[in-house]
């Protein structure tokens, strides 16, 4: 794990300096203070809503598809997010041998203590485990530098212990972020995550449904986000990312699409 400096993306800088100015303006003409506040207001409700935004960049660098490169040679990056779940995941890992298809696992630290023979097997079969957060928070996006540097290197060290490997990838709950998440990866050495494509197959008990949302445009490149914890199951009670899984790879293999891990996806040249 390598900390990389943190650079500012434009959004940040100038929310600084409107800060600065906004300061300036009050200390300058004390009766302007309304209108200094009201630009302050409007600048946290536009990082906030950046920070709602999954597929934003306007916070830091975000993964919203695979490098061109590794896309010019017809990679695609399934990344299964919230287990390990040992009633789906190794059905999952089945599946994925049956098409010789590669998948990244954005795991929970917290489960996958629970689970560690079920995260070694993913490593086993040639897949990916990367940081979901240790305990996937739902006010993960609410916390402060401190918080979030403890989430995430707790998983950190969680998963590296278990597989024997450091994530190089993160993915933030729900894709929920806010502005100190990016100098935090930044310093642990991770790249942010995000997806082209979510089939919100934790919601939606129909694989019909949730395959045409992941299947639509698809194209080299795509990275495709589904669940093997928290999924939802449909009315016979199978998890949907089991009746899914078939049908995209079948899909993709049609198209001459090749699913890769994201780790692979960064060395395209020895692929």
């Amino acid at each position: 794990m390598h900390s990389v400096r943190w650079q500012p993306p434009l959004l940040i800088r100038a929310s600084i300096a409107l800060h600065v100015v906004a300061l300036l303006a009050v200390i300058a003409a004390p009766g302007q203070w309304r209108w200094a506040l009201g630009a302050v207001l409007a600048n946290h409700a536009l990082l906030t809503l950046m920070g709602l935004w999954p597929r934003s960049h306007w916070l830091g660098p975000n993964w919203t598809r695979l490098p061109a490169a590794a896309a010019a040679q017809n990679k695609i990056a399934l990344s299964i997010d919230d287990g390990p779940d040992p009633a789906v995941t190794p059905k999952v890992l089945d599946i994925l041998d049956r098409y010789a298809a590669r998948a990244t696992f954005f795991c929970i630290g917290e489960k996958a203590g629970c689970y560690p023979e079920l995260c070694r097997e993913i490593v086993r079969r040639g897949h990916a485990v990367e940081n979901h957060s240790q305990h996937h928070r739902h006010a993960f996006a609410f916390l402060g530098p401190a918080g979030l540097t403890r989430e995430i290197q707790t998983a950190q060290t969680t998963l590296a212990a278990i597989t024997g490997y450091m994530p190089v990838f993160f993915r933030a709950p729900a894709g929920l972020r806010n502005p100190f998440l990016d100098p935090v990866l930044a310093r642990l050495g991770l790249r942010l995550v995000a997806w082209t494509r979510r089939g919100f197959d934790t919601r939606t008990p129909d694989a019909t449904t949730v395959s045409r949302r992941l299947m639509r445009n698809l194209e080299a490149g795509a990275i495709l986000l589904l669940h093997d914890g928290n999924c939802a199951r449909s009315p016979s009670g199978v998890p949907i990312i089991v009746e899914v899984l078939p049908v995209l790879l079948e899909a993709a293999a049609a198209a001459g699409l090749r699913p890769v891990t994201l780790a692979d996806a960064l060395q395209p040249k020895n692929a």
